[in-house]
């Protein structure tokens, strides 16, 4: 199947209320217009840098996009960032947090940000430890900073042999989430549990992710 046929294949076996996000890493302006052209109103890049390139490249198209950034977010990135993203899911300590409060209010923008967590410890990772008090303490301190908004939490799982091997983890990351959300934190509104990938979406919808990031099950591998 084509990347048209991929996107609405999945997109009508996911329950409605589960956001996908169409990895668009490495991928070509022409793939990305294909996913488009099929229903996908949410693009995820990992760089600031590919995102300029394909946001330039796809013009008027770009108006009908929330983008989402899905990589690492460079403390030197970041006024380029605020350019282009919708959503920041890659928050994972206070100093990014704050260095970003201040250049969107510098801009007057509030944006919608996700704290990020590396539920496999994993050193190769980005993401805060998958324990709820470091959890907790990012979310507090994002939640003081006006310009931010917390709307969830990005859970990155480690890659294993059989994806069913990852539930464990989609549990643990669904448990922190609900505590979270259930601080009922001021300028805080927890509704997205964004964690599952190509390989293991399925899962992660099992256990409670209402976004997942798919790039090699539309796009095929690259």
């Amino acid at each position: 199947m084509g990347i048209k046929e991929n996107y609405q294949k999945i997109r009508s076996e996911v329950p409605d209320n589960v956001v996908i996000i169409v990895a668009c890493k490495t991928r070509t302006k022409e793939e990305i217009e294909e996913v488009i052209e099929a229903g996908a109103k949410y693009l995820g890049e990992n760089y600031v840098q590919e995102a300029e390139k394909i946001h330039e490249a796809l013009g008027e198209q770009t108006k009908e996009i929330k983008w989402h950034m899905i990589g690492h977010l460079q403390k030197n990135k970041i006024n380029r960032a605020l350019k282009i993203f919708d959503v920041i899911q890659t928050i994972d300590s206070k100093e990014i947090a704050v260095h970003l409060n201040e250049r969107a209010e510098r801009i007057g923008k509030v944006v919608p940000v996700y704290i990020e967590m590396n539920l496999g410890n994993e050193e190769t990772k980005s993401g805060v430890k998958a324990e709820y008090g470091v959890v907790e303490q990012l979310a507090k301190e994002i939640s003081e900073l006006k310009s931010l908004r917390l709307e969830g939490l990005m859970a990155m799982e480690p890659q294993l042999d059989d994806a069913r091997d990852t539930r464990t983890y989609f549990k643990k990351a669904k448990v922190i989430f609900d505590k979270i959300k259930a601080l009922d934190l001021p300028n805080v509104e927890m509704k997205t549990l964004s964690m599952g990938m190509s390989a293991s979406y399925e899962v992660a919808i099992r256990e409670g992710s209402n976004m997942v990031r798919l790039g090699a099950a539309i796009f095929g591998e690259r």
